[in-house]
């Protein structure tokens, strides 16, 4: 297929997206979330079919030498097929975002206002290796009335592209037109570009996946960006930190998932806190194979460690290695984690309110946690069903995005011939 074939297609997709969001905005509540049920239990029905797509793309991977952060990122089970089957479902128990009169009042000249909550429209996703994002972005798309227009990696084609088939074949069941949902299968620079562009049939770009991606998206688009971010997060142990709770902390949010963005990649640990503890540290680390990049200080109370350089205090691993900055106080913490963090997740450990207090009020991030671990920052954690993606910037949302993130304002005004 020609670049001008697929560009055309691409629009024409937009288009259908932005026809089938008129449709999908006049549903009620129960329609949407009868079609959410339905999408779960197709998917769930469909496992051993989507699974065997998914393999071909592992297949591709591993011919390919991807990185074992990303391969997980990649990979498909049947346990993940049903977790995010049960995401739809949870998303199905949310109230709807749409609809709610945010505020109301009447004018002297007896004019009704009403600021009331409304769906983006069409939102366009791009992400790279997560086929779970296809079926998250989806459920909260539909739930909040959006149509959405889907572009992943092209290392999870075949996972991607298995997936909507199947969901299209949901959405025939349901009163949610399935041109509502898009996928672009194209593997052309140029096709996904033009999504960049298409204001007058995207309403919002939501990038999703490593600091290339969402740079190319923030600098390339003219359609307005929701802009997620990489995690560079930090876990900053205070000298009176409980060593329990540090410790446990730190494995959770360092080895339950290393490859995920909201995972630990750099501890700062009190100097004293370290010299009294460095045993029951070391044995920690050791026990979870985690391979540390440490200052001076770090290396020469852990052994084996390596000595880190600039970059390490920057790196997302996305695996069992982590960086340790060393510190004599909170502000020390504070300041590196300003210069190095990517304002996604920021945690403390500490028994002292105040010192937490004064971390939490000046740490500059998305979400932060006293007592915590940073794996949290994430919409089914944290009761929204799913998320479309972490944003880490300041307007219109910021951290996990759920249903809310996904709608703006009207203001609706009532009158009786009333004119200015």
């Amino acid at each position: 297929m020609s670049v001008t074939k697929e560009l055309y297609t691409v629009e024409a997709q937009a288009i259908a997206a932005k026809k089938a969001a008129k449709k999908l905005s006049l549903l009620k509540t129960d329609e949407k979330n009868e079609a959410l049920h339905i999408l779960a239990d197709t998917l769930e029905k469909n496992t051993q079919r989507i699974l065997c797509a998914n393999e071909r793309d592992l297949q591709v991977g591993k011919e390919k030498g991807y990185e074992a952060a990303y391969m997980d990122r990649l990979a498909l089970s049947k346990e993940r097929i049903f977790d995010f089957a049960n995401g739809l479902r949870q998303v199905a128990k949310l109230e709807d975002p749409t609809g709610n009169i945010l505020s109301s009042w009447t004018l002297d000249n007896g004019l009704l206002v009403e600021k009331v909550t409304v769906p983006l429209g069409v939102i366009g996703m791009i992400y790279e290796a997560r086929p779970n994002v296809t079926v998250d972005a989806t459920g909260l798309a539909l739930k909040s009335g959006n149509a959405i227009v889907l572009k992943g990696g092209s290392s999870a084609l075949s996972s991607n592209k298995a997936i909507v088939e199947v969901m299209h074949e949901a959405l025939n069941e349901t009163k949610i037109p399935s041109d509502a949902v898009q996928f672009i299968a194209s593997t052309d620079r140029e096709a996904t570009q033009q999504l960049f562009t298409m204001k007058e049939h995207i309403d919002v770009l939501i990038p999703r996946g490593g600091a290339s991606l969402i740079s190319a998206v923030v600098n390339n688009a003219t359609v307005p960006v929701l802009e997620t971010g990489v995690g560079n997060c930090h876990l900053y142990i205070d000298v009176e930190a409980d060593v329990e709770k540090a410790l446990n902390i730190l494995v959770n949010a360092k080895t339950d998932r290393p490859a995920v963005c909201n995972a630990l990649e750099t501890a700062i640990i009190h100097k004293d806190w370290l010299e009294k503890n460095k045993n029951q540290l070391v044995k920690t680390l050791n026990e979870q194979a985690i391979t540390v990049h440490g200052d001076e200080t770090a290396i020469s109370y852990i052994p084996n460690s390596i000595l880190a350089n600039e970059a390490d205090w920057a790196n997302e691993y996305l695996s069992l290695d982590l960086a340790i900055k060393t510190v004599k106080s909170i502000d020390e913490a504070i300041e590196h984690i300003e210069i190095y963090g990517t304002k996604h997740s920021e945690a403390i450990v500490t028994e002292n309110k105040n010192t937490a207090k004064t971390f939490m009020n000046l740490v500059d991030a998305s979400a932060l946690y006293h007592n915590a671990s940073t794996r949290f920052t994430d919409g089914g954690a944290l009761g929204f069903g799913a998320e479309i993606g972490i944003s880490t910037q300041k307007l219109h949302a910021r951290g996990p995005m759920g249903l809310p993130a996904l709608t703006t304002v009207k203001f609706l005004m009532s009158g009786d011939g009333q004119i200015r």
